[in-house]
């Protein structure tokens, strides 16, 4: 009987160890023909672009198409048909990408969608939070692609907002009874929300805290408890990251 193939991360992809990427489904389609059914070794959030056709996690099938996101933890057994789902990215990672930086150490095991009991491995975003969650994944796509000196942190940041967002929406469309709740993580949560609507107007710490009626000090204590850094630090990374990718699309050499 062939053993079922079995994908690890590239950890040294980019030359030093990282243990993040984005790859686009049209770059492994020739892996996945030749391997239809096949286990993961780390974490995957699959965004469909194109196409219409089968996605199978754990012999659970969901026909998916643009819009979908298809969720797979290390472990789980899954295959999709390349010559129906013609493209899409997947965003994976290691546990230990987020967890060298976190104190809780059971914090994945809490996302709703990498549960071991888990309703559904597939969810369908609407248009706004999937136009968000695209421009997330692209951006740390870009990030990586773009900078020979990788900064783990503005990925390590990026990579929490989308898992958070994702856990949100997960949590609205199945109902769970358990869903993550404790405050600081709903603060940090509402934290990397508010940024991302406001921090070309607002960059201090206190805007922030006021907004979500805490002290900047506790503020800063618990963003650094959760993503590894503080949330000045955060937002001063998020204009860096707005300015580089403003030079990008300056410097491009593609049509605009």
């Amino acid at each position: 009987m062939k053993n079922l193939p079995q994908y690890n991360f590239y950890k040294t992809k980019y030359g030093d160890e990282l243990l993040v990427d984005v790859v686009s489904l049209e770059d492994i389609r020739k892996y996945i023909s030749y391997e239809p059914v096949h286990s993961l070794t780390y974490y995957d959030i699959t965004l469909i672009t194109e196409g219409e056709g089968k996605f199978t996690i754990n012999e659970q099938t969901y026909l998916v198409s643009r819009g979908d996101v298809i969720f797979s933890k290390p472990g789980d057994i899954s295959s999709w048909d390349p010559d129906s789902i013609r493209n899409g990215f997947a965003l994976i990672f290691e546990e230990e990408f987020l967890l060298s930086f976190f104190n809780d150490r059971r914090f994945l095991q809490q996302v709703l969608y990498f549960k071991m009991e888990r309703p559904t491995s597939c969810i369908t975003l609407d248009e706004e939070i999937w136009e968000r969650i695209s421009y997330s994944i692209q951006t740390i796509r870009k990030e990586i692609h773009t900078y020979s000196v990788k900064d783990k942190h503005i990925l390590r940041a990026i990579l929490y907002e989308v898992l958070m967002l994702l856990n949100r929406v997960y949590s609205q469309i199945t109902h769970p009874t358990h869903i993550l709740a404790d405050i600081p993580t709903q603060h940090v949560s509402k934290f990397i929300t508010l940024v991302h609507e406001t921090f070309t107007e607002n960059h201090s710490t206190g805007y922030y805290a006021d907004r979500l009626c805490i002290t900047p000090n506790y503020l800063n204590e618990i963003v650094k408890t959760t993503i590894g850094i503080s949330a000045k630090s955060y937002i001063q990374n998020r204009l860096l990251l707005e300015a580089k990718n403003y030079y990008f699309i300056l410097h491009s050499p593609f049509p605009k």
